[in-house]
């Protein structure tokens, strides 16, 4: 496996509390292009392929045109021409070197939708992802496929938190086929003893009862980057820890963008709460003045 001593040495340090960003995503994936090895560009591609999924969904909500994420492995013409060739039935191209996983889904969903008429894209979204995490976990890398594991694990945890809190049945919103999911459709999280929960998940039940929702996923962030500093501590100049970097740096970038989206709107919600301040100021003048 290769080495990327130069690489790595020379990334500037980034932690959960940056407000400004070292790199985009997009930037960083540019220039790994000319360092990594042709075995490695096949493993970071099951990174950009979370961005792939979601373009796929935006095909098929047909909101694409306005939403494409550029971050993932396959520009819209390709996923377009893979959907549409899928729907009229018709022989998908080799050359766009579709992933299986994408092909199962899009199959499962135009039968359903045959059948049944509109879908939840909630659940389109968990059916996508789970079949992704099932791919990506037979990848060939013992770093990666835990990672996969980890959020597909995460996933159907606060599924079934959620389950229990709403009163809905767990049975169908859990996906996946791995230990994990099997011990969460047979015993749930109210009767899981602590000697079935590694530190992680345990972790995670206790974050699960954060109710402020911005606070509850940014302390999930921290446990996930937690997980990527304890697996590569010793891999420092291999591509697991360029995957652990590039994974950090998402969310540096999410927190970043989604933090300045809410400072916008708290402006936008003050300037109008002023605006409404002096028309009631103007009004109680008028009728005292009258």
């Amino acid at each position: 496996m290769s080495k990327y001593y130069y690489l790595i040495a020379g990334l500037p340090t980034i932690s959960p509390e940056d407000t400004k960003l070292t790199y985009t995503v997009s930037e960083f994936k540019a220039e790994l292009e000319s360092y990594l090895s042709k075995s490695d560009k096949r493993l970071m591609r099951w990174f950009y392929m979370k961005y792939d999924n979601r373009n796929l969904l935006l095909i098929i909500r047909n909101l694409h045109e306005e939403r494409f994420d550029g971050r993932g492995n396959f520009v819209l013409a390709d996923l377009q021409t893979f959907y549409h060739a899928l729907k009229e039935r018709e022989r998908v191209p080799k050359k766009l070197a579709i992933p299986a996983y994408m092909t199962k889904f899009v199959q499962a969903y135009l039968s359903r939708l045959d059948d049944e008429g509109a879908a939840d894209y909630r659940l389109l979204e968990d059916q996508l992802s789970a079949l992704y995490y099932e791919e990506a976990m037979r990848c060939g890398n013992k770093f990666l496929a835990a990672w996969f594991e980890l959020n597909l694990n995460m996933g159907n945890l606060l599924t079934v938190l959620n389950c229990r809190k709403h009163g809905l049945d767990k049975e169908h919103y859990i996906v996946g086929d791995n230990v994990f999911a099997h011990l969460l459709r047979t015993s749930g999280t109210r009767d899981l003893h602590a000697n079935e929960l590694d530190d992680y998940m345990a972790k995670m039940v206790q974050i699960a009862e954060v109710k402020e929702p911005m606070n509850r996923e940014k302390q999930l962030d921290l446990l996930r980057w937690k997980w990527l500093e304890d697996n590569t501590f010793y891999k420092v100049f291999d591509i697991e820890s360029i995957i652990a970097y590039m994974l950090q740096l998402e969310m540096i970038e999410r927190w970043v963008s989604l933090d300045k989206s809410i400072g916008e709107k708290t402006f936008r919600r003050l300037v109008l709460d002023m605006k409404q301040e002096s028309v009631d100021t103007l009004e109680k003048f008028k009728e005292t003045n009258k």
